[in-house]
């Protein structure tokens, strides 16, 4: 178990407002500033989106907060809904999902020769392993979780579908429905519209719009047409900096966030492909 902060009294104002704070992040690679003394807040449910230029620091952000990637300077804490601060930094991988705080690659990783079902069994918390998952029996409520979530993701009526006949939508549905069931207070996301056409990017914003409701969600993406529809806050980073941040009409009309994208003053970042 985590260890509750240490040398550090809880602000339960933030707590109420705030389920994960960034605070002074800095890392550096060989000689080169990946990131740079980076401050943010990630207000409880909400879908809060990190965008900017390739190398700008934003998967490595997340492989900080899931301590993937140690930092050189700074901590993150994480401010679960009914229990004390953690204090994220410095914690192990496995350690982290355990506290709640769940992260989806941008490939999916499911098990195509299972079904949907199967899949979903798999992921549910408090199993140490495929094996371990194979011989439990879940219970009731467990089945009725998968189909809640299963319907939230719109999956329900597939999960006897083997998860290698999916379309690859479906795939990263599946795959987030995944996560959820391991009843997470954040879950973080790597471009989870990569491959999309554009009705499944819209679906898949519908479903992190109502995933929101019981738990946070951040991601990385560079599909703009993707973060205006779904994104509450929106982070713009830059050379490992926070260049910009707040509603996403508001960001896209700065002129400094418009230069960084395009080369210039004036006009609005490119719809697609600007990770």
């Amino acid at each position: 178990m985590a260890r509750p902060m240490l040398g550090l009294v809880p602000d339960h104002r933030t707590q109420d407002i705030n389920v994960l704070k960034i605070n002074g992040i800095s890392v550096v690679f060989d000689g080169f500033s990946a990131l740079s003394e980076v401050n943010v807040e990630v207000r409880r449910n909400t879908v809060h989106f990190f965008i900017g230029p390739n190398g700008a620091g934003k998967t490595t952000l997340l492989d900080i907060i899931c301590a993937k990637t140690k930092p050189t300077s700074g901590t993150v804490y994480f401010y679960p809904k009914s229990r004390s601060p953690v204090r994220l930094t410095g914690m192990k991988e496995h350690s982290i999902v355990n506290e709640g705080v769940a992260r989806k690659f941008q490939v999916p990783s499911v098990f195509v020769n299972l079904t949907v079902l199967e899949n979903m069994i798999l992921s549910l918390k408090g199993h140490k392993g495929v094996l371990d998952s194979i011989f439990h029996r879940p219970e009731n409520d467990d089945f009725d979780d998968i189909d809640r979530i299963l319907e939230r993701v719109d999956l329900r009526e597939r999960k006897q579908v083997k998860a290698g006949s999916l379309a690859h939508g479906e795939k990263q549905w599946l795959e987030i429905a995944m996560q959820l069931v391991q009843k997470p207070e954040i879950i973080m996301l790597d471009e989870p519209a990569a491959g999309m056409g554009k009705p499944e990017t819209e679906k898949t914003g519908e479903i992190l719009r109502e995933i929101k409701k019981t738990c946070t969600v951040i991601v990385v993406e560079h599909d703009m047409e993707f973060v205006k529809q779904a994104a509450d806050t929106v982070t713009v980073l830059h050379e490992g900096k926070v260049l910009a941040e707040g509603a996403i009409d508001d960001v896209l009309a700065d002129q400094t966030v418009q230069a960084v994208y395009l080369g210039r003053g004036g006009g609005e970042p490119p719809q697609t492909n600007v990770n």
